[in-house]
């Protein structure tokens, strides 16, 4: 049995959230679409690493893409909702992402 990826599924639902919350306050559909795009590929993501361990790709493009736009967002404005807290779940995925690329594999 493979252990779940709580931690990506809750970067995901945060994603999402946030676009979500975008659109309610704003009224942006650029944040909704955004916000349920990268959170369902964060989800998606989440799902292939609980199935195997080693598949963290799609976390990867995601989480990778996200701090990107999200730091450059973050940089420019100094806003820390919703640029700050995306770039720095984001961060903390690609670093959590990272320490399991680095990991040995497991002798059964």
């Amino acid at each position: 049995m493979m252990a779940v990826d709580w931690a990506g599924y809750g970067y995901a639902a945060l994603v999402a959230s946030g676009g979500v919350i975008g659109y309610v306050k704003a009224g942006s559909v650029p944040s909704l679409a955004a916000g349920l795009l990268f959170g369902g590929l964060a989800g998606f993501g989440a799902y292939q690493t609980s199935q195997d361990p080693k598949n963290i790709w799609v976390s990867l493009a995601a989480s990778g893409t996200l701090a990107a736009i999200m730091g450059k967002r973050f940089y420019n404005s100094h806003k820390i909702i919703p640029a700050g807290l995306i770039a720095g779940a984001s961060v903390l995925m690609l670093a959590k992402l990272g320490a399991r690329m680095l990991q040995k594999p497991q002798q059964s």
